[in-house]
């Protein structure tokens, strides 16, 4: 396999040297990575890729409606230590350089004044924020995270293709790769002396915290929310560094001072680390029509009461305007000639920059200031060459009449590296993105980086946005490296038992997660119940109608959307009720309702919990044959049953009792007393056949309860009883109410008056209300009171506790549906 391995003509390679020698430190992984047995390498390759799957590892590009698996390639990147060392010396250089500019820009204009830097280069870009000109960033930093993408040239230098201060994205991603790596090839990386990340991630977090006025800061994490092209990073990263992950509408600026909406009330926020762009940032001073952004936070900003991280603007440099300046910026600024050198960059802004760039329109062509390329309608840089003719002419002109908005840069052919395709090494290119840290003691480079790894051998850096794998970087010590993590090995740490005030955000999307997975599981019920009676009837031989009972079971799936409505049919045509997508009150549509809400909270969740979630989704995404039988359906509803309970298992053992599974549990409670409440009304409401209360108990899971206590057979005041007021049960509708009440006195309160919350009032009167019913005298007028108290006890909730629009929404989709 290794000497199979034939590296491009005329191409760089970073394993095979200009001799066709196989350079050191990659003999000698070939040599542990191909010592395996074929079968026990395609495993191990199968547990990457495995690890990646079960930790929801995802990403997201532009105009995607779904997340997308996370590629890896199981062959690493590998630097050795001397070569990194000339990598890290130039970044740490460049994110000097990147600092030392914006200081200039947003402050004294230095730069622009003395000419050497044009002030269109500047004004121009959309990052350039006016309101935040003059303003110094809490900490005087205005970068705190700067990453660079790398390529290197067929000169063997590493050349700099593009620089990333907006808010740089890749190093969660970089840090799961090593995760996944390191676990599938554990012998194999430990045997190799590899860099550790976990020293850069503490530093960087030491570096955040250093820029809050208070000792122990609330470091939040700003993201735009789950339709984030890299929301997993965002949740992952916060978990990881152990900052809170909220959006804008998590925050409040109230006496210019940022607060995080919790269900304590409003808690200070001291650092952001932004992952929304900049312009985003406050609607009032900035772009009026963001919904991302915070009100009134660049007044917040201007009192020094908040440390934004990066600052809003820092995304000015990445516009490939200034870039084309930054190499004869270098001494003026920060006196050093740069250690790795720029793309060769033309602005059209300058008159010899605009001729170069016209000359070069067969290269890469890109818009100025960000990568859409104005009046094209392209999102990203594209070759000038692949244009038709038609869009050449256009392009011509528009560069002719704002040649400000337009840059040309030349095509970087990248080295390549080995990758995996399944039966041997081949060479591909690709681009290293490399992440610096600022912390009190200057730059830290991450030992290692983001590599993707183009799938084409003639890919060049801008068609490095689709077909990619990504890969691990692995940076060579010339010694045994010790190993870290950043769990503290000081024994002074303050021992805590709750996790810190939970975001109103959170706790609206934890209580719907609870109310989704409940719906799924009623729907389920409906079905299996239905399913296994007609089986019943066929083998007794009544397959020529349904019963009043079945009948009114088909009728709850119509009422609740899951089931179209017409002549009951036979599993043909109920299976739609499991596995049809469109039905918004399907199982298959509830439990992807379940996994969008799940990922929009996975910090919050466990590994195991996520993965379940995932197999439930994928286990009712398979619809049945044509010729199903009512044996299948109900095979499939009651796998599915059983996987919604390994859900509910793991939130009842493995979740801390905090404010989060509390509104988790609650949003089960509210459901199940619903969903109880019609379950009875339809087959209890009123007396009838034996069939409907004995279908009553399958549908509430008591028939095994019910028969131990009463020899006699099915009877209508028992059943109301078992069902709606028992509070021993944990299917009745007073069993949850109990929980409801329990769960809310447990919460914080607003109010320091005394007076008790609306929450708690409606939940002891409801709770009061059943306690007193006797089982005789409940009928449907009975039944739909409990259940619309136990519906405003549900909006008192959120009113109480979230924020309103989300929570609305989804609410009013399911009104009238009894």
């Amino acid at each position: 396999m290794i000497e199979a391995y034939e590296p491009l003509p005329g191409v760089l390679d970073e394993c095979v040297d200009r001799d066709g020698r196989i350079r050191p430190h990659w003999r000698r992984f070939f040599e542990l990575f191909t010592a395996l047995p074929s079968a026990e390498l395609m495993r191990r390759v199968a547990s990457a890729d495995r690890h990646m799957r079960d930790t929801g590892v995802t990403y997201r590009t532009y105009g995607d409606a779904d997340d997308r698996p996370w590629p890896i390639s199981p062959v690493p990147l590998l630097i050795d230590a001397a070569e990194w060392s000339t990598i890290a010396a130039g970044v740490a250089q460049r994110a000097r350089l990147a600092e030392a500019v914006l200081a200039d820009v947003f402050g004294p204009s230095r730069l622009v004044r003395e000419g050497l830097l044009p002030a269109a280069a500047v004004a121009g870009s959309p990052d350039f924020l006016h309101p935040a000109v003059g303003v110094m960033p809490t900490g005087h930093r205005f970068l705190s995270l700067y990453a660079v993408d790398l390529g290197r040239g067929p000169d063997g230098r590493w050349w700099v293709l593009g620089d990333r201060t907006q808010a740089p994205s890749g190093a969660g991603y970089a840090l799961e790769n090593r995760l996944a790596l390191s676990r599938a090839f554990a012998d194999l990386y430990g045997s190799m002396n590899i860099e550790r990340l976990a020293p850069f991630f503490q530093a960087f977090r030491d570096g955040l915290s250093q820029l809050a006025e208070r000792v122990e800061p609330r470091i939040c994490l700003w993201t735009p929310g789950p339709l984030s092209e890299t929301y997993f990073e965002h949740a992952y990263l916060a978990r990881y560094l152990g900052f809170l992950l909220v959006e804008g509408g998590d925050l409040v600026v109230r006496d210019e001072q940022v607060h995080i909406r919790t269900v304590a009330g409003l808690k200070r926020a001291d650092v952001l680390l932004r992952r929304v762009d900049a312009d985003y940032a406050d609607p009032l001073e900035l772009n009026g029509r963001s919904r991302l952004g915070v009100a009134g936070l660049m007044e917040a900003v201007r009192g020094g009461r908040v440390a934004i991280a990066n600052a809003l603007g820092a995304g000015l440099v990445e516009g490939r305007a200034l870039m084309s300046f930054l190499p004869q910026l270098a001494q003026p600024t920060i006196a050093e000639d740069l250690l790795l050198p720029s793309l060769a960059t033309f602005w059209g802004g300058t008159k010899a920059g605009h001729e170069a760039a016209v000359e070069r329109l067969d290269t890469m062509v890109s818009g100025a200031f960000r990568e859409r390329i104005p009046g094209l309608g392209l999102d990203r840089p594209t070759l000038g060459g692949e244009l038709s003719s038609e869009q050449r002419v256009h392009l011509r002109r528009l560069m002719q009449d704002r040649a400000i908005d337009y840059a040309a840069q030349d095509v970087a052919r990248l080295s390549t590296t080995p990758v995996w395709d399944g039966t041997r090494f081949v060479p591909r290119p690709f681009v290293l993105r490399v992440f610096a840290a600022a912390t009190a003691d200057g730059w830290r480079v991450m030992p290692g980086g983001f590599c993707r790894v183009a799938s084409r051998a003639d890919a060049t850096a801008i068609s490095m946005s689709t077909g990619v794998q990504s890969a691990d970087v692995w940076v060579l010590a010339d010694q045994p490296v010790e190993s870290v993590t950043l769990l503290p090995s000081s024994g002074t740490v303050r021992i805590r038992r709750l996790l810190g005030n939970l975001p109103s955000r959170a706790a609206d999307n934890l209580f719907w997660l609870g109310r989704y997975l409940e719906r799924t599981e009623g729907t389920l019920r409906i079905v299996r119940c239905l399913s296994g009676r007609m089986i019943e009837a066929c083998g007794r031989g009544q397959a020529g109608g349904l019963t009043l009972a079945l009948g009114k079971l088909v009728d709850l799936l119509v009422r609740w959307g899951a089931l179209s409505p017409g002549p009951p049919g036979g599993a043909a045509r109920l299976q739609s009720a499991v596995y049809d997508p469109d039905r918004f009150g399907s199982a298959l549509a509830l439990a992807r309702e379940v996994r969008r809400t799940a990922s929009t909270i996975r910090e919050r969740l466990s590994v195991d919990t996520t993965r379940l979630i995932h197999d439930l989704v994928t286990h009712l995404s398979v619809p049945m044959a044509e010729q199903a039988r009512e044996a299948d359906l109900f095979e499939g509803a009651d796998r599915a049953l059983q996987l919604i309970a390994a859900i509910s298992g793991l939130g009842q053992e493995n979740v801390n009792r905090v404010a989060g599974w509390r509104f988790l549990e609650m949003g089960r409670r509210i459901e199940r007393a619903v969903a109880t409440c019609r379950f009875a009304r339809s087959f209890a409401g009123e007396p009838g056949p034996a069939e409907s209360l004995d279908v009553l108990l399958d549908l509430i899971d008591s028939q095994i309860t019910y028969r131990s206590r009463y020899l006699i057979g099915v009877a209508l005041a028992p059943i109301r009883d078992m069902a709606l007021l028992d509070p021993y049960n944990p299917r009745s509708v007073t069993f949850q109410i109990d929980r409801l009440a329990e769960h809310l006195a447990a919460l914080p309160v607003l109010r320091g008056d005394g007076l008790i919350e609306r929450p708690h009032s409606l939940v002891r009167q409801v709770a009061t209300f059943v306690a007193t019913t006797d089982a005789h005298s409940v009928d449907g007028a009975v039944i739909d009171r409990i259940e619309g108290d136990v519906m405003a006890l549900s909006g008192a909730i959120a009113d109480r506790y979230f924020l309103q629009g989300a929570s609305a929404a989804r609410a009013d989709k399911w009104t009238g549906l009894g």
